[in-house]
């Protein structure tokens, strides 16, 4: 088939289908199927790599491989197929819209096989009868007029859900379902293993997840409906009801594609119109960033101020206005100055989100780091301040978004503007004798360079890869990638251990540039390099004041080894032994931990339980703040132990006597079991008994073998029999000297002994937790 002639197409039975050269663009080609009538592309062969307008041409070779080349015969695709030379095969297009290679039985065997088929690599759309599989994925196109790789992708995850991602040029994040909610709340279901999705031809769309939804115009298979992941990240069912008709929205995941992520790039916000269209405008103080691409969103105009005091910088407010993710964290029943304050003091805060939450009565100041997703409706009943430079000018009104938008919207006609590429082709007439020569001498010129470069090559590669040159080189999480080496070095052959655990052993280290580290070597972990970087990326984007930061990361050959802040005064169960901590102290480790834990469960986009929660886990800074240490870690290691993402594992985690009893009875794991663990641990604070002795001799002179049970009855006794006169003196830890507020150490007691009931459902979350504790601060 050649694209020099406009009728070598292949069209199916029914002529609902054609294939053939698509033209994507002016001397611009793909090969591709389309609805014949009204043409709607909907598969392309080269999306990212057109071919020219000329001299390009399809070839079934006789080895049973069909081959697109372009005009000086360059490979530009192929099916990577074979056949046996005494095969028949030949390319077919069904009514279906599905292109296939046949391959003829043989005259023992009268019956075809399929060598490929086009409904096994989608591009940006799916047809009726057309089968996703986990093998498979939807990407988007860049724009309506350019057919490209874009920035969505539709696919099965891990756990069996069919999701939406986004992966812009500085940020990725799955969107849908709302990642802020549990499979099951988003009525998905990741008890299965089979990741099949299909639309059937009467307008019912069922996925193995659960996910089931039927389009406006259910019911008649004579309708043409297609499912399309659009360039702006909604994925749309479109229907026509014959060839000449114009397409119809039937089914859509968004009826607001504001929601979507990375719809205008980074401090920008996004408008939604009635006419079903979205426009964006840059925040005050802002500019776009490329002036033909909102996906990059726009930069600030000002230099950013680290004087924390109001002379330096100002706030903009937002009405009606929210931002998604990229929290330093949530701070309850803020006052508006509080806020602002807490923004001015850290340099990388550039805004707030400030809400009054009527149910609760409570107010909620939610410091943001990065302004992303910003979406502008009434309904959001939220105020946002844009940090900005206190000498500047910049103004924001409500007008301004339609104003920006009509200045900024792109309307590229093509005409006189249209550039053509400088695509020269020649074609050299020689003889075979002369073609031989030259192969010949090319083949000896190469031989000789292997010769001379295997060796250093084999030498080398690992230190080109993980040279020190490589040390300036960030990930977009903002954390380095460490050679295995490096860290061997930095830790003097891991010589010095500072702690082990259930994940690994921990050894101190000085890194390059003089940092004092932890280092964390894990055990052997079961999945790839790939994978593992990929759940240690999401954990490294965490950020909040109680979680210990993550400075990087090794993942090399079967090493695996994460990179922390050094903590100056050790783990809490150090300080525990050593009683250094006054009850002061312990009362703000206790509300810290709390708030870290909060984070994890409720506040970060990926959904964390900590699975071991103990004073070992916890440790504290130079002004002994607590910092939550190997979140995730369940997660990253042993991800491959269950099929479902939390809500049950194979495996029990944790550490014997901070263990909820749900591990034993096997129950379903929800964040309960890490509230039973902190319970543990702030009993243990009280009373400096540790609850995982092997045993432990109560007052009347029995031993018990079960410590933390025991503990819990004895204190829920004390607290029984005092009636608010005084019982939390008898259970204080004797050993630690200094004056103490009863109020306070009576409340974080009682809320102790609720995180440590038997029943989850009567335990209180770890946003409660920190609710109730706060009120005594």
């Amino acid at each position: 088939m050649s694209v020099d002639k406009p009728n070598d197409v292949i069209v199916s039975p029914k002529g609902t289908f054609s294939a053939g050269f698509y033209a994507v663009g002016k001397n611009a080609y793909c090969f591709g199927i389309w609805f014949s009538k009204n043409p709607t592309l909907v598969w392309m062969a080269n999306r990212d790599y057109p071919v020219n307008g000329k001299h390009s041409k399809l070839s079934l070779l006789s080895n049973g491989n069909l081959v697109l080349l372009d005009a000086d015969n360059s490979h530009v695709w192929s099916t990577d197929t074979f056949s046996p030379p005494s095969s028949a095969v030949h390319l077919v297009l069904y009514d279906t819209g599905n292109l296939v290679l046949m391959e003829d039985g043989d005259r023992d065997n009268r019956s075809s096989s399929v060598l490929w088929q086009s409904f096994d690599f989608p591009t940006d759309t799916l047809l009726p009868e057309q089968v996703f599989t986990r093998f498979t994925k939807l990407i988007s196109s860049k724009s309506e007029t350019n057919k490209s790789t874009g920035l969505y992708t539709l696919f099965f995850d891990n756990d069996n859900v069919l999701r939406l991602l986004y992966d812009g040029p500085e940020a990725s994040g799955l969107y849908w379902p709302d990642p802020l909610k549990l499979d099951w709340n988003n009525h998905r279901s990741s008890y299965n293993n089979s990741r099949v999705a299909v639309l059937d031809t009467l307008g019912i769309f069922i996925s193995s997840d659960n996910f089931t939804f039927m389009t406006s115009d259910f019911g008649s298979a004579a309708i043409q409906r297609r499912i399309t992941l659009d360039p702006n990240g909604n994925l749309v069912v479109y229907s026509r009801i014959n060839d000449h008709d114009h397409w119809y929205v039937s089914w859509q995941a968004f009826s607001r594609p504001c929601q979507i992520h990375g719809v205008c790039g980074p401090n920008s916000l996004c408008t939604f119109h009635t006419n079903s269209t979205t426009r964006c405008s840059c925040l005050p103080g802002h500019k776009m960033k490329q002036p033909n691409d909102w996906s990059y969103g726009c930069e600030p105009r000002f230099s950013q101020s680290c004087q924390n005091n109001e002379s330096a910088s100002r706030f903009i407010s937002l009405s009606n206005t929210e931002f998604y993710g990229y929290d330093y964290g949530l701070m309850i029943n803020y006052t508006l100055d509080q806020c602002k304050d807490l923004c001015l003091q850290l340099c990388d805060c550039r805004g707030f989100q400030y809400t009054y939450n009527k149910a609760s009565g409570t107010n909620k100041c939610y410091i943001k780091l990065q302004l992303r997703n910003g979406d502008r409706v009434t309904y959001c009943n939220a105020e946002f301040y844009v940090k900005l430079p206190a000498n500047s000018t910049y103004s924001f009104h409500d007008d301004q978004v339609s104003i920006v938008s009509k200045n900024n919207n792109l309307d590229c006609p093509v005409g006189e503007e249209t550039v053509q590429l400088e695509r020269s082709y020649i074609k050299w007439h020689v003889s075979r004798y002369v073609k031989f020569l030259l192969w010949f001498a090319g083949g000896v010129g190469i031989f000789e360079m292997l010769c001379i470069f295997v060796v250093w090559y084999f030498m080398v590669r690992f230190r080109m890869h993980y040279s020190g040159a490589d040390e300036g080189v960030y990930d977009l999480v903002g954390f380095r990638r460490f050679s295995y080496s490096e860290l061997k070095q930095a830790t003097k052959g891991f010589s010095q251990e500072i702690g082990k655990g259930a994940w690994g052993s921990v050894y101190k280290g000085v890194l390059s540039d003089g940092r004092v580290a932890a280092v964390k070597r894990l055990m052997e972990a079961n999945q790839g390099e790939e994978e593992f970087l990929a759940e240690v990326s999401s954990i490294g984007r965490l950020n909040h004041m109680n979680l210990i930061k993550m400075w990087g990361y090794c993942a090399e050959r079967k090493h695996r080894l994460l990179v922390y802040e050094h903590m100056e005064h050790g783990s809490l169960a150090e300080n525990l032994r050593t009683n250094r901590l006054d009850w002061s102290q312990r009362f703000e480790i206790a509300l810290g931990t709390a708030k870290g834990l909060c984070y994890l469960h409720d506040e970060c986009l990926d959904w964390i339980l900590h699975c071991d929660v103990k004073p070992q886990n916890i440790l504290l800074d130079s002004n002994f703040q607590p910092k939550v240490a190997d979140f995730g870690l369940s997660k990253l290691l042993n991800r491959s132990d269950t099929n479902d993402k939390y809500s049950s594992f194979s495996k029990i985690r944790g550490t014997r006597g901070y263990m909820a009893p749900e591990w034993v009875l096997n129950l379903p794991i929800t964040t309960k079991v890490d509230v039973y663990s902190y319970g543990i641990v702030v009993l243990e604070m009280f009373t400096g008994k540790s609850p995982t002795k092997n045993v432990w001799t109560s007052s009347d002179g029995v031993e018990n073998n079960n410590q933390h049970m025991y503990l819990v009855a004895w204190l829920r006794e004390k607290q029984n029999k005092g009636f608010g006169s005084g019982w939390v003196s008898e259970i204080l830890d004797p050993s630690i000297e200094g004056d103490y507020d009863e109020n306070k150490l009576e409340a974080l007691a009682t809320v102790a002994l609720q995180c440590v009931q038997d029943e989850r459902d009567k335990r209180p979350t770890m946003s409660q937790v920190v609710e109730m504790l706060q009120k005594y601060l």
